[in-house]
């Protein structure tokens, strides 16, 4: 296993699974940020794919968001805005993928974890799968992330898990729009997941194509939007703030 993370693509049966992995409970570093937006861009172009499900490895946390030992190295702001630009672009890719996207949740998602699983279009979890926006504990805020989610679950709802950065369970994600589904454990998962995509994959690639772009639509101005949003993170994150808080989390751990 690549100590840096990293991510990988099998097809079969006209179904593109594409799994992200890193040692820190998932955590994205933008090398896997890329490599995962660049995986999911070339799976929508893949003739030989009708939809995609996006998981993450090992069965316990689904993505820890931001890598700290990333986000603790940024000195200025041109790298700052470059990382989370990392977000932005897999929330776009996802987005204008002519792909269904099927997001498996084995277990908890943080920050930009929580961003992928808005930005699929249908999303299966476990009973384990609590979310977490903690980004202004962190004294940046849920900028880049904050659409997608905004989208998926509503403003209001957005704004409570965006204030109130504690965990919120798998019922109440249910019942806000993250999940159409959870189940008690990952076997269970894995095989609703797998009926599921089996469903999807023997539909009319055109017919999901065009209403992927009917459930999409008002976001043609994300790439901009999310752009402006990784400004202000990549901006906030060289703030002493954010330091203390990262140097104080690691060394607690």
């Amino acid at each position: 296993m690549n100590p840096n993370g990293d991510v990988n693509i099998s097809i079969e049966n006209q179904i593109a699974t594409i799994e992200f992995y890193h040692p820190s409970s998932n955590a994205l570093p933008g090398t896997v940020l890329r490599k995962l937006a660049e995986t999911i861009e070339s799976a929508g172009k893949n003739e030989d794919v009708n939809v995609i499900v996006l998981k993450s490895g090992g069965d316990r946390a689904f993505c820890a968001g931001a890598s700290f030992d990333e986000l603790i190295s940024i000195t200025d702001y041109p790298t700052g805005k470059n990382f989370f630009m990392g977000f932005a672009i897999v929330i776009n890719a996802m987005r204008k993928c002519p792909k269904f996207i099927i997001c498996r949740v084995q277990g908890k998602a943080v920050g930009g974890g929580v961003g992928l699983l808005s930005a699929a279009d249908y999303t299966l979890a476990t009973k384990y799968s609590s979310v977490k926006l903690s980004e202004l504990a962190l004294g940046i805020g849920p900028f880049v992330v904050g659409p997608a989610v905004e989208r998926k679950i509503g403003t209001s709802a957005f704004a409570q898990m965006s204030i109130d950065y504690d965990w919120y369970d798998s019922e109440w994600a249910k019942n806000r729009g993250f999940y159409a589904n959870i189940y008690d454990s990952i076997e269970e998962l894995d095989t609703a997941v797998h009926a599921f995509a089996t469903k999807m994959a023997s539909n009319s690639p055109e017919a999901m194509k065009d209403l992927k772009e009917v459930t999409w639509a008002g976001t043609e101005h994300w790439d901009t939007l999310l752009e402006s949003r990784a400004e202000i993170s990549g901006r906030l994150v060289l703030s002493d703030f954010t330091k203390n808080y990262i140097k104080q989390f690691k060394e607690s751990k």
